[in-house]
């Protein structure tokens, strides 16, 4: 049998043990030290547009932590878009508010700034405007941030980017993450980098970071003692885990690279086939790092779903999945606003994501395509 081909597994670059045995050697071992600050000040550069960063235990914590600091409370509303992981959306309800769900646009299934403003002008009619947009550049795919970034500042709405799938992505030169008010990144195992678990929080100011990091570490006051004066959380990262992101950073461009040529792949493989379409770039203002490359199939050409091709990637050992349930077809929120029509319904209806991992090897790639093409 064939070792497993994952969708997108950890990709070690190599350096990473220098920088955590430097945690151990030097016995900084908490969540503070020379990893979590070079890490910091690596992402800061990297992000650039004048970038503070906070490096914290997930994606979903900064997420929480940048409502906290948009100052949502109990009973606001956040529109959300719809077709994203459900982290995306949790943290609002941690909150006590109430999510908006806004459909995707079909060029880069992202938020579609049109129903964004029905939504607002919906709200604000009602007499309760949103207090934060939260935006997901999906899969790496950048969203129309110029109308979104738009319309969030003409109703004075913070907006957050969930750039958990989309470090290193760009819209018109500028990196994803560094629109919004906040921007949030996952270094979850199956991400571009790793850090086996861990996030981050892009703020626009030195104060917004702080602030972060004071709630992130159980929000301790300035004394002696330990004295509370609010309530904190235990979110901030250690330095051992900063030390697997120094590394990862030293090789985060070559990842990419790496998935940008999968999807380049891909492209290539389903040329000629009618029916399948792989997702990619609508126009060169767009610049995705391809995290996860996927497939839209439309079964009355084809004459096979998308649950076809995937079970038959399966007996090859070949992992792939549909791609993410819209949350308000999700049970949890099954009573909250939606906003839209089905593009996102029908994309996740259709579509397929195909392993995209940085390290496929040639060997995985043409078991990829001998499976595919046995399969069509």
């Amino acid at each position: 049998m064939n070792t497993k081909i994952w969708l997108s597994s950890p990709h070690m670059g190599g350096t990473e043990q220098k920088y955590v045995q430097e945690a151990f050697d030097t016995n900084w071992v908490s969540p503070l030290g020379t990893n979590v600050n070079g890490f910091e000040e690596d992402l800061e550069k990297y992000v650039g547009s004048n970038s503070h960063v906070a490096c914290l235990s997930s994606g979903t914590s900064a997420l929480h932590l940048a409502l906290i600091l948009a100052d949502v409370q109990q009973d606001d509303k956040v529109i959300c878009q719809s077709m994203t992981f459900s982290a995306s959306a949790n943290p609002i309800v941690y909150q006590k508010a109430a999510p908006i769900f806004i459909d995707s646009e079909k060029e880069t299934w992202n938020m579609c700034p049109v129903h964004l403003e029905a939504a607002i002008k919906d709200c604000i009619t009602k007499g309760k405007k949103p207090k934060a947009i939260v935006v997901v550049h999906l899969y790496g795919m950048p969203a129309k941030m110029k109308e979104i970034a738009a319309i969030a500042a003409t109703y004075d709405i913070t907006l957050i980017e969930d750039a958990a799938e989309a470090i290193g992505s760009t819209y018109k030169g500028q990196k994803c993450g560094a629109f919004g008010a906040f921007g949030i990144f996952s270094f979850n195992g199956n991400k571009i980098i790793t850090t086996s678990s861990g996030g981050a929080l892009v703020c626009k100011t030195a104060a917004s970071k702080q602030r972060a990091i004071y709630l992130a570490t159980q929000a301790r006051d300035n004394a002696a003692h330990y004295q509370h004066s609010e309530i904190g959380y235990n979110y901030r990262m250690s330095n051992i885990v900063a030390g697997i992101g120094r590394g990862q950073m030293e090789v985060l461009d070559k990842h990419i690279g790496y998935r940008r040529k999968n999807n380049q792949f891909y492209q290539a493989l389903f040329k000629d086939v009618a029916g399948i379409t792989v997702f990619k770039e609508p126009t060169s203002a767009f610049f995705s790092n391809h995290w996860l490359s996927a497939i839209v199939i439309d079964e009355q050409i084809t004459g096979f779903s998308r649950e076809e091709l995937r079970l038959s990637l399966e007996k090859a050992n070949i992992e792939s999945r549909p791609l993410w349930k819209p949350m308000h077809l999700q049970p949890v929120f099954k009573d909250c606003s939606y906003f839209g029509a089905t593009v996102s319904e029908d994309l996740f209806q259709s579509g397929l994501c195909l392993p995209s991992g940085s390290n496929l090897t040639t060997y995985d790639l043409d078991r990829i395509k001998e499976a595919i093409n046995n399969f069509l």
